[in-house]
């Protein structure tokens, strides 16, 4: 493995409604490409989609390329914290193959999902949500 080798790091926020593909430096305070489900598909539904996130990794990837990255870090986030649920969204899974197929080195991949430590009180109310 070269030392030489440009790193940089790919937020992956996967939600059940949408996928947003973030690389940045390694530092994280520079961005490289950004690009979204939304970016890619006309209607709402389709945003979450494994087809999508492909797409928009395969843009975001192309972007970073051409600023001379080679190898990514994948840090893969659900909604998570107080309400939210706590497991990534459909294209989180193929955004990362789709990553990986365009020729970009993957490092380290790991989950970065926000959890409440206490905070604040649940809604639901004291015998939960009534289905």
């Amino acid at each position: 493995m070269s030392d030489n080798m440009r790193w940089g790091v790919a937020h992956i926020m996967a939600s059940y409604n949408n996928i947003i593909i973030h690389i940045t430096d390694l530092t994280g305070s520079e961005t490289l490409a950004l690009a979204s489900g939304g970016q890619m598909v006309r209607s709402d539904r389709l945003e979450s989609s494994p087809t999508t996130a492909m797409a928009a990794a395969k843009k975001a990837a192309e972007l970073a390329m051409d600023k001379g990255v080679q190898g990514i870090h994948v840090k893969i986030r659900a909604p998570g914290g107080h309400n939210g649920p706590n497991n990534p969204g459909p294209g989180a899974q193929a955004a990362v193959r789709a990553l990986s197929r365009r020729g970009l080195r993957i490092g380290l991949i790991e989950d970065v999902t926000p959890i409440p430590h206490g905070g604040c009180r649940k809604k639901g109310g004291r015998r939960g949500r009534r289905v």
